[in-house]
């Protein structure tokens, strides 16, 4: 059974302005800020002995930036995979979640309410993004039976595959963290996706995160 069992090892970009704005990045491509970049650097150091054979990252540069780390740390190359970007939001990227509040009233309501049936102009549905995400997290665990893999993406690509593990409808609100620079640990199978652990993110915690997060103000 063990030769057919992939893990992964899926990663969230470290943080971007754009993620403290809480502005829709989107498929837009925003890079990592200072803290980002921080949080990356510990992100390499603390998966450098998981045994990973392969890196897969959203083309996305916050995604790219944060793969770079751990390829640094791994010795891997990194394959860019466009079937890893963040779901499209259309008109709604570039914009705060309180912009589109405001200046889409209905359609803000039907996105926060996960309507199966509502895209942003532009940009993709629930169902059709979900099917992406799954689809190609699918295809490149398959490819690697018996190995550690990792995927550096986003948010939402992260949302998915806690969802397909946990089989959790997609409709259901989020109910789990998402932190930036996490690590997520799932296990796939023929069968499907399993989940192992979720948004761990001690290597942000240690006791030199003070001093690094210092160095990084006094550099922006």
């Amino acid at each position: 059974m063990q030769d057919k069992i992939t893990r992964i090892i899926a990663i969230r970009h470290g943080e971007t302005a754009w993620n403290v704005d809480t502005r829709i990045q989107g498929q837009l491509d925003i890079p990592l800020n200072d803290m980002g970049r921080w949080q990356a650097k510990r992100l390499g150091g603390a998966v450098a002995d998981e045994g990973i054979v392969a890196i897969y990252a959203s083309d996305l540069l916050r995604a790219y930036e944060t793969a770079r780390a751990v390829a640094d740390s791994t010795g891997c190359d990194i394959v860019t995979d466009i079937g890893l970007r963040e779901r499209h939001f259309g008109e709604f990227e570039g914009f705060t979640w309180k912009e589109i509040g405001e200046r889409w009233p209905v359609e803000s309501e039907r996105w926060r309410k996960r309507d199966l049936g509502f895209a942003p102009q532009g940009g993709e549905s629930l169902p059709v993004f979900y099917e992406r995400c799954v689809g190609t997290a699918s295809r490149l665990a398959a490819a690697h039976a018996g190995q550690t893999i990792a995927l550096v993406a986003h948010g939402g690509v992260m949302d998915c595959l806690y969802r397909a593990a946990s089989r959790i409808d997609l409709q259901a609100p989020r109910s789990w963290q998402l932190g930036n620079a996490s690590i997520n640990r799932v296990l796939y199978t023929p069968e499907g996706f399993m989940l192992v652990g979720w948004s761990d993110t001690l290597h942000l915690d240690e006791d030199t995160r003070g001093e690094s997060a210092d160095k990084v103000g006094s550099a922006a």
